[in-house]
């Protein structure tokens, strides 16, 4: 039980946050004819909004310490770029999750076990988030027809909205496991690396497409991004799971310099200094995810060395 709790609440802390972004990032797309798309959309946050507020609540005793110090959760630009979205495009976000995610602290209650009440609520919050994502899934994929069939126009690239889907569906994996499995099976090394130098690439394919075209440092900079992550992926295909801790290490060491990028980028859009069709929270957002991945490699990394002494 008390595993079963402390993953969920980790892999809700970072995902529902990460999906109800998408669901605003998807909102703030829609043209005047499909209204009711956004309004859909709408109703996706605010129902990722709840079970992330609920989760942090609850949560808050139950975080590990990696989790909450990783900044995948939230950063130093988080309040602001989520204010400056919402001044921008009229969505209403709620920032008082955000400032309650920022007083989180590991270690306020120390714990060997849980309660069979604890253990029941994790149960409901993982049941309610599995439904609303099976539903926010088929939403994606609903768009992301009309789109391919241009029965629909939207800001976002068809790329992009593929890329939020899967991001959806590794989720969704992750959450099936818990409930039929009571833990998240750990993911194979090789595919692990593979799924997140794919989305670290297409960051920097969509940071270099947003960039305004007088940003020419920048672009070039995100184009060298999509470069090396390319030559990644294509070197993880020749390669074994056994042979990849040299992989492993060369994405650490590019995630690391494309997380510095990203936060400059976050600082810079939050300040008004770049150019760009790029929302603050986009910014942030993506700025998330690379810690994320980044906590992940660490943590194997951490694993191996355990492994081989």
């Amino acid at each position: 039980m008390r595993k079963y709790v402390e993953s969920s609440v980790n892999l809700h802390l970072f995902f529902l946050r990460i999906m109800k972004e998408h669901a605003i990032f998807l909102e703030s797309s829609f043209q005047k004819p499909d209204v009711s798309f956004q309004k859909n959309a709408d109703n996706f946050k605010v129902q990722f909004e709840r079970l992330l507020e609920e989760c942090v609540r609850f949560g808050k005793h139950f975080a590990s310490r990696n989790v909450i110090e990783s900044g995948e959760i939230v950063t130093p630009y988080t309040m602001t770029a989520e204010r400056q979205t919402q001044s921008l495009t009229g969505i209403s976000i709620n920032s008082n999750i955000t400032g309650m995610e920022q007083q989180l602290r590991c270690g306020e209650q120390n714990w060997d076990s849980c309660s069979q009440m604890e253990y029941r609520r994790m149960k409901q919050i993982n049941q309610r988030a599995l439904r609303t994502l099976d539903q926010f899934i088929h939403f994606k994929e609903r768009i992301l027809q009309e789109v391919k069939r241009c029965r629909m126009f939207t800001s976002n690239y068809p790329l992009l909205i593929d890329h939020i889907l899967r991001e959806a569906k590794l989720y969704q994996k992750f959450l099936c496991e818990l409930e039929e499995t009571g833990k998240i099976c750990p993911v194979k090394e090789k595919e692990k690396e593979e799924f997140w130098n794919q989305i670290m690439m297409e960051h920097a394919l969509f940071i270099r497409g947003l960039l305004d075209p007088t940003e020419n440092e920048l672009i070039a900079a995100a184009d060298g991004f999509v470069g090396e992550y390319a030559e990644l992926l294509r070197e993880a295909k020749n390669k074994q799971d056994c042979i990849m801790r040299s992989e492993t290490a060369k994405s650490q060491e590019v995630t690391l310099r494309f997380r510095d990028f990203k936060a400059a980028g976050a600082k810079g859009i939050s300040e008004c200094k770049i150019s760009s069709v790029i929302l603050p929270l986009l910014a942030d957002h993506v700025l998330r995810e690379a810690n994320h991945y980044l906590r992940e490699v660490e943590s194997e990394t951490a694993s191996c060395l355990h492994v081989s002494r």
